[in-house]
């Protein structure tokens, strides 16, 4: 689950990592408001314009802009809120802006004396261990400097048995070059950052930029926080975090039918039961010379109405040329399966594209009679390769 920039610094801020204050607003009136609070609680007289959407590069599509008066701040906000921000992590048709973020001047005097950072917190699933990654190249595209300057960045693992220890925090500021109170701020930033990402269940933290100010504050200037789904029963108050309108809408109903839907970009939709057989599923289709238009495991209680829920799901997308169901009956009878495939299309009604349909396991004979005998356009399988072959004449 993905955070605004706003809520990933309200997250840090909890757990005492500084950052750039301010606050959100969803139009101009409110973004107003928003600056003279800020300018009474920090003094400053220049506001950053950041539009809240969950894609970085917000800066080169115009969604990131600096105001140095109030009718500043109303004018650039009105033209944000609303606007569709293109932007190289979008979709060509952009993201709606339905907030800004309204933030404090910290790039103040001294810019001899400012540096930016890139640190980030991940797992490094190779070791099973968590990664803190650092660069002494802040602001700017990490892909860029790994590729070009693999050499200035660095990473520095921890046992999520002990957390961060005090000398890998040091290393850490001695690594980026800082010395005297930087230093010292540097060691309690990283510090802090670790344990929000450990405590909050996240699977990324990454502050891009990190900027050491001219009186060696160490600041929190941007975040990305991605929350593991899996443990929000221990955190209620994330789920309250949730920005629907920035999720996939087929992905958000799949959520409320409790089926696990991940939309992807290919031509063959596939329904399976089991997250380990729907990978070989998609494996099956990559080989038929296909392409998997979506991840979708039904579960074991794949009766009729979730099969129903599963196609409509599948058939939103138009860009799929063929469905391959492809399920084995261990918990479920493959007849009950087959009965609710051909009970969903023709409650759906109006299928135009070839169905294959493979039902292996509990009562998996009597389920391709079934099939077989429903004058319906769907294909029925036994064997993967069988399978694969129909997907692939159904494809051409």
């Amino acid at each position: 689950m993905n955070l605004h920039e706003y809520q990933g610094k309200q997250l840090l801020e909890k757990y005492n990592v500084t950052i750039q204050k301010g606050y959100v607003a969803e139009n101009p009136e409110e973004a107003v408001k928003s600056a003279k609070k800020l300018s009474d609680e920090t003094g400053t007289k220049v506001f950053v314009i950041k539009a809240q959407i969950h894609a970085g590069g917000r800066g080169k599509g115009g969604g990131v802009r600096i105001a140095k008066s109030l009718d500043e701040v109303r004018t650039i906000s009105s033209e944000i809120i609303g606007m569709r921000l293109i932007t190289p992590q979008t979709s060509k048709e952009g993201k709606l802006v339905n907030k800004v973020l309204i933030a404090e001047d910290v790039y103040y005097d001294g810019k001899n004396n400012r540096k930016e950072f890139y640190i980030s917190v991940l797992l490094n699933r190779s070791s099973s261990k968590n990664m803190i990654v650092y660069s002494t190249e802040g602001g700017v595209d990490i892909e860029a400097v790994a590729e070009t300057t693999p050499e200035l960045i660095f990473n520095e693992e921890i046992d999520p048995a002990s957390g961060i220890l005090p000398f890998q925090a040091r290393n850490i500021a001695f690594n980026l070059g800082l010395k005297g109170s930087a230093f010292k701020n540097m060691v309690r930033f990283v510090t802090n950052l670790y344990n929000a990402y450990s405590e909050s269940d996240a699977t990324l933290f990454e502050i891009n930029p990190v900027l050491k100010a001219a009186d060696d504050k160490i600041i929190a200037v941007d975040s990305k926080v991605t929350i593991d789904e899996n443990s929000l029963f221990r955190h209620s108050e994330y789920e309250l975090m949730r920005d629907l309108s920035e999720e996939n809408s087929v992905e958000v109903e799949a959520r409320e039918f409790n089926l696990n839907y991940v939309d992807l970009d290919g031509n063959v939709g596939c329904m399976v039961n089991g997250a380990g057989l729907a990978m070989a599923t998609m494996d099956l289709i990559k080989l038929a010379g296909g392409e998997p238009a979506n991840f979708l495991d039904v579960g074991g209680t794949a009766d009729s109405s979730r099969v129903e829920k599963a196609f409509r799901l599948i058939l939103q997308d138009p860009n799929v040329k063929a469905i391959l169901v492809n399920i084995f009956g261990g918990i479920v009878r493959c007849d009950r399966v087959a009965e609710g495939i051909v009970s969903a299309y023709k409650n759906i009604g109006n299928i135009d594209i070839p169905i294959i349909v493979r039902l292996q396991g509990t009562n998996s004979d009597k389920a391709k009679e079934i099939i077989d005998s429903s004058g319906l356009n769907v294909l029925s399988a036994i064997a993967f390769d069988e399978a694969a072959n129909k997907v692939q004449t159904a494809l051409n």
